[in-house]
């Protein structure tokens, strides 16, 4: 009971200031295949963002370890399985919290139609801090130039996913710039990217063969992107097609990955999105005298886009000092709740689950038991746990949900339990 109750005292402050560690990986959702020399270096590379006050506690733990040395996070990305590239990623230190990957590539000689990247990050005195996977990365030989159809989504982008926009001037890879947010402005920047959600923004097209309730995007689709760390949001734009520096005005066929879009100004006359060196403008086209169904553009306003994915690994040592890598970090998916009356059951569905695992509603823990590393099962712990006087409360009771590694390690997730009043 001392052990338990001092446990359960550390999750309560836990609870009250949390001292997160947290790993974000962005990468996009396909990869361009290299074919004999070439090197087509993933675009956008892969990012690793390290955020939380977690890292910074870290950091003055071990400062007393290790004499005057600043220990930082250091990285290695690398492709799982094959022998991928392995990759000395750039020192990643908690105050700048960013780095990315710029030289990954996947050659022909490799015959995955699909493949994760695999984070290995470490002390720079050798401690493993642990390993991360990403999501799934589909490889494609080149830009699909067929109209895609909806017997085909792979390759389409729906309203409300995540994309990446960026800008190469004469397809030199130099001269890559992408679309990003700093300050609360938009910037072209050559050293980060941003995800956007990209939202339709009217529903009410042209009607094609296409239906728009499927929820992917076509040309000629008013679309806002918004930032997806910071929120800051471009106003209404319709997306063009570009076909050799024209926007095309007539197409309405959906959008692919790796196409070169434009982005108009809704009601403006023939403003463009442009970029100039890091600054974002608006670029006038120029009409087609001879061809009303086409404006010509410069290179500033002719962007790429592609689909991107995050995955994001939060841990706590806020009881402990570990000693063991943090990984696998479980990440939670969602819940299903069975049974009722005298005994709840709750299964938590995901990944990376194993059998070192509680689940803690609040700072009470449930009696927990491992079905497979998607799956686990927790009895509800009855409301009076939290408190005596909980159960003749009449209304509802709302406590987060977290995964406690047997060595104390905690796992938060954005998932709650909430009690209902019968």
């Amino acid at each position: 009971p001392y052990q338990a109750n001092l446990l359960r005292d550390g999750v309560r402050r836990y609870l009250q200031l949390p001292a997160d560690q947290t790993v974000l990986i962005l990468h996009a959702k396909v990869a361009q295949k290299s074919y004999g020399n070439e090197k087509r270096f993933f675009c956008p590379p892969p990012c690793v963002y390290l955020s939380g006050p977690g890292w910074k506690l870290k950091q003055e733990q071990i400062k007393g370890l290790v004499e005057r040395g600043l220990l930082c996070p250091c990285g290695v990305v690398r492709k799982a399985g094959g022998a991928g590239l392995e990759l000395p990623a750039a020192p990643l230190c908690p105050w700048q919290g960013f780095s990315c990957a710029k030289a990954l590539y996947i050659s022909d000689t490799d015959k995955r139609k699909h493949f994760r990247l695999v984070l290995k990050l470490f002390f720079s005195n050798g401690q493993e801090i642990g390993t991360f996977h990403s999501k799934l990365i589909k490889v494609i030989s080149k830009p699909s130039q067929k109209k895609q159809s909806l017997k085909n989504t792979d390759l389409c982008i729906s309203s409300g996913s995540k994309v990446s926009l960026f800008n190469r001037l004469r397809s030199q890879t130099v001269s890559t710039r992408y679309l990003s947010v700093e300050g609360g402005a938009f910037i072209a920047s050559a050293r980060q990217w941003a995800a956007f959600t990209l939202h339709l923004a009217d529903e009410h097209c042209t009607r094609s063969e296409f239906p728009l309730r499927e929820g992917y995007i076509r040309y000629g689709s008013v679309v806002q992107l918004v930032c997806t760390a910071t929120g800051v949001t471009l106003p209404p734009l319709i997306i063009r097609k570009v076909m050799k520096q024209y926007a095309m005005l007539d197409v309405d066929e959906p959008i692919s990955q790796l196409h070169k879009c434009a982005f108009q100004f809704q009601g403006s006359d023939r403003m463009y999105l442009c970029l100039s060196t890091d600054k974002v403008i608006q670029f006038q086209a120029s009409p087609c005298p001879k061809e009303a169904n086409r404006e010509l553009l410069n290179d500033g306003s002719c962007w790429t886009i592609i689909s991107t994915e995050t995955v994001e690994y939060t841990f706590s040592e806020s009881l402990t000092c570990v000693r063991e890598p943090v990984s696998p970090v479980p990440l939670i998916a969602a819940l299903q709740i069975t049974g009722g009356g005298d005994v709840a059951m709750l299964e938590v569905q995901g990944e990376y689950f194993h059998a070192h695992l509680k689940v803690w509603f609040g700072d009470v823990e449930a009696e927990t038991m491992y079905r497979s590393p998607k799956s686990l099962v927790c009895v509800v712990p009855d409301i009076s746990a939290f408190g005596s006087d909980w159960r003749w409360l009449r209304y509802p009771i709302t406590v987060p949900l977290l995964l406690i590694r047997d060595d104390g390690l905690i796992y938060s997730s954005s998932f709650t339990f909430t009690y209902t009043p019968e």
